[in-house]
């Protein structure tokens, strides 16, 4: 599983993509690719649970314009090892 973390600014470009992203995110999320993904509740960043292995996840990463418009910033890309839920296996 890989896990992305945004951040936000309070820039309008970014509420004016952010319904086009959404509609994708659904998408992802009906296809299984994308397990969760929400903003913080303060609305500084958004943290996203992709199902797929990091080649996957950065071609979202680059086709969705969403990730490149002003306000929003990819703040990391980590693999994701749950030990409990999210079909992880346990740490030797």
């Amino acid at each position: 599983m890989i896990v992305v973390e945004l951040s936000f600014t309070d820039d309008p470009a970014r509420l004016a993509a952010r319904p086009a992203h959404r509609e994708l995110l659904t998408r992802l999320h009906a296809e299984g690719r994308i397990v969760a993904a929400g903003p913080w509740r303060d609305d500084s960043g958004a943290l996203l649970l992709f199902d797929a292995d990091e080649p996957a996840v950065r071609e979202i990463l680059a086709t969705d314009p969403y990730y490149r418009t002003p306000g929003v910033t990819v703040a990391g890309v980590r693999q994701w090892q749950p030990i409990v839920g999210g079909g992880g296996q346990p740490a030797g």
